[in-house]
């Protein structure tokens, strides 16, 4: 479970929070002034506060979030809040992220929504994990060119050569190979909020940000 400290946005009374999560949908585009943008749709519904953590019980203050697993959501009364959540957290929630923060006003079994934390025209950071490639080799990896097609060249694909301590059986650390290529943790920085929805906590962010459909996104408000 990550904990971040808080310092941006506007949550309740007056606790602040330093960003939001969100399941990244996909990408696709819309028109701003006949003008078509592309953009990525981020998912921030369906999160509900499960525990709350105070000084004298805990010795800090956070909140705890839940996501809700998309096989539960059709089932429940968006006004009310199963107990039952509660008791077995592994059960319905797929996501649990804890966030440092003044607990005052906080209640379980509230939904949040973080849809009212930014606006149409301001900038986030969205960070993410990128796409997992599995082995790859250097030319994939790191976009090397690969030997010429023609005139006796067999170098193909291979990276090439080891540098000059290969004759003491070492290579220079740091030397672009093949290996395990994507899910690393990436941030693009400056994307446009084009569009907020509130009641169903949609986000379209301008460009595209790390992951595939379906990955954790946390969005981080500039400024």
């Amino acid at each position: 479970m990550s904990t971040l400290k808080l310092d941006n946005f506007e949550m309740k009374g007056n606790s602040m929070a330093a960003g939001f999560w969100g399941k990244k949908i996909g990408m696709t585009q819309t028109f701003t002034e006949d003008k078509a943008v592309p953009v990525t749709v981020i998912n921030a519904s369906d999160w509900f506060v499960t525990q709350v953590k105070s000084n004298e019980k805990d010795g800090y203050e956070a909140v705890q979030l839940g996501c809700l697993k998309e096989k539960f959501v059709p089932n429940y009364d968006k006004q009310k809040f199963i107990n039952e959540w509660i008791k077995k957290p592994q059960q319905y929630f797929s996501i649990l992220k804890e966030i440092r923060t003044s607990s005052e006003g906080a209640q379980v079994g509230e939904p949040f929504s973080w849809g009212s934390l930014i606006k149409p025209g301001e900038y986030v950071d969205v960070f993410g994990k990128t796409i997992g490639k599995g082995f790859a080799g250097a030319v994939k990896r790191y976009g090397f060119r690969g030997g010429r097609g023609s005139h006796g060249s067999k170098l193909g694909r291979k990276p090439g050569s080891m540098g000059s301590y290969r004759s003491q059986g070492r290579v220079i650390k740091g030397k672009k190979l093949a290996g395990h290529m994507g899910t690393k943790q990436r941030v693009v920085r400056s994307l446009e909020v084009v569009k907020v929805d509130p009641d169903t906590n949609i986000i379209l962010v301008k460009g595209s940000v790390p992951g595939k459909s379906g990955s954790l996104l946390f969005i981080r408000k500039q400024g």
